[in-house]
């Protein structure tokens, strides 16, 4: 017999729906707030989310407010935040 884990609030607050999830893997980012629900999807604040990603918290707002788009490399490494958080997270340890 399986136990299912309640859900946290954290958990509820953090969560993007599968539908978007795989449009953020695919690389389409439609607007700022695809980037941050990612953000918040990978449970990282905007300084840390950005030193993962090795791009400046400025970047990042711009990114997030929708006053700039990220392309080329920055998409590939969205992509893989979409995908595989945990790496993410585990890139910014060892950076630290």
């Amino acid at each position: 017999m399986t136990t299912n884990a309640e859900l946290s609030a954290e958990d509820f607050s953090t969560a993007i729906p599968a539908s978007v999830r795989k449009r953020l893997i695919e690389g389409q980012f439609e607007t700022g707030d695809d980037v941050a629900a990612l953000r918040r999807f990978v449970r990282l604040t905007q300084p840390r989310f950005a030193l993962a990603l090795g791009i400046s918290v400025h970047t990042l707002r711009n990114w997030e407010q929708g006053r700039r788009h990220p392309e080329g490399p920055a998409i590939a490494l969205l992509r893989i935040a979409a995908r595989h958080p945990r790496i993410i997270r585990e890139n910014l340890e060892s950076a630290a």
